[in-house]
């Protein structure tokens, strides 16, 4: 899978996705600065998401509209949405910036004006968010426009990530990663089942990544390990962010790190999935124990168990080959100290 020219896989470092949300606090200004200051990061990509009020939800008095419990508990969801929205009227402006620093941006639209908005900006690729994965119809809309999608499974069955898969793969066959997601703000780590990854990889055969709203790199991190290629996290200029999203989203030294330590366990896993010893062992392998002659000993003497032993250094023969040597005879004289040599027996 490539998007911008960036590939992603296995074989390539870790795609991280810095994501804004609301955290621009509805200034387009601070918009800005944020993806200035996250493209010194090191991630790869940023990302915002594009909707309204009005496409979200209606504005409504009537108790099925209003959040219950959560970070959000007692506003609507229309007052809600007006806080944490990026203006469509930004846009232009945000993915032209973007482009003049030279990172890579898109977007997760919420319905298909949102859709059409990003196409005329020629968006990279799009992200299907947790909540608007069974909104089948979307989800055909965007996979008809062939870009890459990454797509997030926060709350969904089984059966309902088949379903959104299999409209995907109808218009969209190969640029397809799924996000391991928790839908909770903030999500607590224990709670976070990375073995998923493995999982939905084993069960859907596509790249998998974790869109994470831990308010930590732990999850991160360890997800590279279980075969995640991609992370998305949600970011913010400073702690004294106060946005919809700010209480579960990194500062900009926090997402340094994530990128650093990302790319560190990435390093770690290696790259050729079959058994081998680094080169930086080489050198101590003389440190390991072999057979050493530990009494002078001369020529056609019977070895006995007492006049060898395996210590270090690693000059003579393994240490498996004790009980072969003893009862030889020596073919020359051996000094204390001599490694065993098969040319030294008889």
């Amino acid at each position: 899978m490539k998007v911008n020219g960036i590939n992603i896989g296995q074989r390539y470092k870790p795609f991280i996705i810095a994501e804004l949300s609301a955290n621009h606090g509805g200034s387009l200004a601070r918009a800005k600065e944020s993806i200035l200051k996250a493209s010194s990061t090191g991630v790869s990509a940023i990302k915002i998401q594009t909707y309204t009020p009005d496409t979200m939800t209606i504005k409504s008095e009537k108790p099925d509209f209003y959040i219950k419990q959560g970070l959000w508990k007692g506003k609507s969801l229309h007052d809600l949405y007006s806080e944490a929205y990026t203006p469509f009227e930004w846009h232009k402006e945000l993915f032209d910036y973007a482009k003049k620093l030279g990172i890579t941006l898109f977007s997760t639209p919420f319905d298909e004006s949102a859709v059409d908005l990003l196409e005329s900006l020629n968006t990279p690729a799009y992200k299907i968010a947790s909540f608007e994965m069974i909104d089948l119809p979307l989800i055909e809309y965007i996979a008809k426009k062939n870009k890459p999608i990454f797509m997030s499974t926060g709350m969904a069955t089984l059966d309902e990530i088949h379903d959104a898969v299999k409209v995907i793969k109808k218009y969209n066959n190969s640029d397809l990663l799924i996000f391991h997601c928790i839908s909770a703000y903030p999500a607590p780590t224990e709670e976070s089942n990375l073995r998923n990854i493995e999982f939905l990889k084993n069960e859907f055969n596509v790249l998998i990544g974790l869109s994470d709203h831990t308010i930590n790199n732990i999850a991160a991190i360890t997800s590279i390990g279980l075969g995640a290629v991609a992370i998305e996290k949600h970011f913010k200029l400073n702690d004294e962010e106060d946005s919809a999203d700010s209480k579960f989203s990194l500062n900009i030294k926090q997402l340094t790190n994530l990128v650093s330590e990302c790319n560190q366990a990435w390093l770690a896993k290696g790259k050729s999935g079959k058994f081998n010893r680094s080169k930086d062992e080489e050198q101590n392998i003389i440190f390991r124990r072999s057979l050493y002659f530990v009494k002078n000993l001369k020529e056609g003497h019977i070895i006995t168990p007492d006049d060898v032993r395996r210590i270090r250094p690693g000059y003579g023969i393994a240490p498996k080959y004790f009980n072969d040597i003893v009862g030889k005879r020596i073919k020359n004289s051996v000094e204390i100290g001599d490694p065993v040599k098969w040319d030294d027996i008889l």
